[in-house]
């Protein structure tokens, strides 16, 4: 077993373990670490605790100390820099007439580097911007391409249920989501009701995946022959919730009945044809 901490250095961000070399480290402190970026401060999101020693990733770096009041007042700069940077930045990138959206800046502890974070629908040129902004600020500069989900949850904002984004909120990582799990939660394919503010499939579609899994496996599908009181039937439509179906008998008249009220003589297999595939892609 090994003791470890976890520290994020973003409000949600993915969280990193570190060795607390024997210091009394608690949940909320500041502490001090060496990244691959770089010395930054970064705050406890776990306290002290054992793991396994198979689920260290390798090299398990510590903590150089625990942040004390001038190591904050750096951070408190820092920001401070940051802002700054981010005006000259802007006003650069129209100079050199670049195509590309200017997100967020960040400035190491030690302020060793500068990264820009921006999005931008095609590859963009900007070695010549990294020049002058290096000129400028007489540091390491980095500028980084992020996707659209990157730059909702650096941005923020509110989601069609009236809360914060939850990839801002509380998610660290971003978690798969496809098309088919909309198709197999029964919602409409329609991109404006299963996308985010992000124009992707919206995060919460992942929330609920395995209950509707658990359901699926113990409910008729669409298309599946089933045997009612009433006689065989085609299961025309299902409420996985519910557990009710709509079944259409081969005397053409339709009945409602629970699944537990009917034998399933041959099952069907949910789907997502080429061409909504084709059309919802992007949104994955």
């Amino acid at each position: 077993m090994t003791e470890v901490i976890g520290v994020r250095f973003k409000s949600v961000g993915k969280i990193y373990h570190f060795s607390p070399a024997g210091k009394k480290v608690n949940a909320g402190d500041y502490v001090i670490v060496e990244t691959a970026r770089g010395v930054e401060c970064g705050e406890v999101a776990l306290g002290v605790k054992s793991i396994e020693d198979s689920e260290v990733v390798a090299p398990l770096k510590s903590i150089i100390r625990i942040a004390t009041a001038q190591d904050l007042k750096t951070v408190e700069k820092n920001k401070e820099k940051e802002k700054e940077a981010f005006k000259i930045c802007e006003e650069k990138i129209l100079k050199h007439g670049l195509s590309m959206n200017l997100v967020d800046v960040e400035c190491t502890f030690d302020n060793n580097k500068l990264l820009f974070y921006f999005t931008a629908e095609n590859r963009v040129d900007f070695r010549e911007l990294v020049k002058d902004l290096a000129s400028v600020f007489r540091t390491r500069i980095e500028l980084r391409q992020i996707g659209v989900r990157d730059e909702a949850k650096m941005l923020g904002g509110l989601g069609v249920c009236g809360q914060p984004y939850c990839c801002s909120r509380f998610l660290g990582e971003f978690q798969p989501v496809s098309i088919k799990m909309a198709k197999e939660q029964g919602l409409s394919l329609n991109p404006t009701k299963i996308s985010g503010a992000c124009g992707r499939l919206m995060c919460c579609l992942k929330y609920e995946q395995d209950a509707y899994t658990e359901l699926l496996k113990t409910t008729p599908k669409v298309g599946a022959i089933v045997r009612t009181a009433d006689g065989k039937g085609v299961v025309e439509d299902t409420n996985l919730l519910t557990g009710k179906l709509r079944v259409k008998l081969e005397s053409d008249a339709v009945v409602t009945v629970h699944k537990s009220d009917v034998e399933v003589i041959k099952d069907s297999v949910i789907r997502v044809n080429k061409d909504e595939l084709r059309a919802l892609k992007e949104l994955e």
